[in-house]
């Protein structure tokens, strides 16, 4: 079976800064991928790429199978706007800071994509919303504004907005870096359910215990490379890097 995402050399400049220096990486359809490294090696721009948010300066981007973007004469790849929303739908990105629309209601929030962007019908894109808030624990929260939820509460909200959009892939941008401990294992909770159900996942995080439980393949990045990558046990319990090996010694203490 072909892989849901792969990537192919992707660069990212921003003028003479090279951010990723060429990334190879397959995601196979069910995969949980957790991607660690310090800050500045390029973990959220390789999520930003994939999203299209922001756009490689070169190399291929392969999503369900059809190439993202057309290589133009002079080296560079050119995407058509109708490409950018086919893309954002297929590959859903939770935010650190949720990014919800405060003058929403959180059904009003879920429901905006398929209504805008997959012009589905009003009837059938709130009963999909109401579907993905009962999925993350938020049914009785679908009239609440985001002002009157807790963080966990809104980040909830923004997966099941991107979960209404029915991506092919989940990308998760350090989804609970802004969150107190208890507000933490809320959504982690519906992370791991959504894993256990074979949901596609690509997670940002430097929490360590949902990567070494949860995913099935670590990356390490550094410098905008792929320094190791590797199942669970191997990463944490035979790390060949050493700056790998100093990254993890950091939260055993």
């Amino acid at each position: 079976m072909a892989p849901i995402l792969r990537l192919e050399g992707v660069r990212k400049s921003f003028g003479a800064l090279e951010v990723l220096r060429g990334i190879d990486l397959a995601v196979d359809k069910g995969e949980t991928v957790v991607i660690l490294g310090a800050s500045g090696s390029g973990k959220s721009t390789l999520l930003r790429c994939v999203n299209l948010l922001e756009r490689p300066s070169g190399g291929r981007i392969v999503l369900d199978g059809r190439p993202v973007g057309e290589a133009a004469a002079d080296g560079s790849i050119r995407y058509r706007e109708t490409e950018l929303s086919r893309v954002r739908a297929r590959a859903g990105m939770v935010f650190q800071h949720f990014n919800l629309f405060p003058h929403m209601t959180a059904l009003g929030n879920v429901m905006e994509g398929p209504l805008t962007v997959l012009r589905r019908a009003r009837a059938g894109a709130e009963a999909k919303a109401r579907e993905v808030l009962a999925k993350v624990g938020l049914a009785d929260k679908a009239d609440e504004y985001p002002a009157r939820l807790s963080g966990g509460q809104q980040q909830r909200a923004a997966i099941a907005r991107a979960l209404a959009m029915r991506p092919k892939a989940m990308l998760f941008d350090e989804p609970t870096s802004s969150l107190d401990p208890e507000l933490t294992d809320e959504v982690l909770a519906v992370m791991r359910t959504l894993a256990a159900d074979g949901t596609t996942m690509i997670v940002v995080t430097h929490e360590m215990s949902f990567a070494r439980d949860v995913s099935d393949r670590v990356l390490f990045l550094h410098d905008g490379l792929i320094e190791e990558e590797g199942s669970p046990a191997d990463v944490f319990g035979a790390p060949r890097s050493e700056r790998l090996g100093r990254f993890l010694s950091k939260y055993r203490r």
